[in-house]
């Protein structure tokens, strides 16, 4: 039986693919669309200094995220944590997550979900205290 070889995403075809928000940007590398693999998604996610994405969830799987570079306050499930280079967190399907980049650079991050179509629904932003 013959293996079918892999598929390649070049850089440039990612980078002119990339999805630019005013908070930062979004490059998808590996999906079940791109890339015929139905069980993952691979990206990069960069934020500006000071910007945040949305508070969201993926309700049909898991997310690993990779700091690369940069500094990030990553609130999940109400609990808040910094990250730095060389960090991991890991956050189960359905958890309310958001990132801010508490950095002077962009915070540069790779981030794998456990579905090649991933779900992502928008959260209400959590309440201050004090606010």
């Amino acid at each position: 039986m013959a293996m079918k070889p892999g598929i390649i995403i070049r850089k440039q075809a990612a980078e002119a693919a990339a999805i630019h928000e005013e908070w930062g940007s979004l490059q998808w590398t590996a999906t079940a669309e791109l890339t015929a693999t139905p069980g993952l998604t691979l990206g990069r996610v960069v934020l500006k200094p000071g910007a945040s994405n949305p508070r969201h969830s993926h309700p049909n799987c898991d997310e690993v995220l990779y700091v690369l570079k940069g500094r990030l306050q990553h609130e999940t499930g109400g609990e808040i944590t910094i990250l730095e280079a060389g960090d991991t967190l890991a956050i189960p399907a359905g958890v309310p997550h958001q990132a801010v980049n508490i950095g002077t650079e962009d915070a540069d991050t790779m981030v794998v979900y456990s579905s090649g179509q991933r779900e992502f629904k928008l959260e209400p932003l959590l309440k201050r205290e004090n606010a």
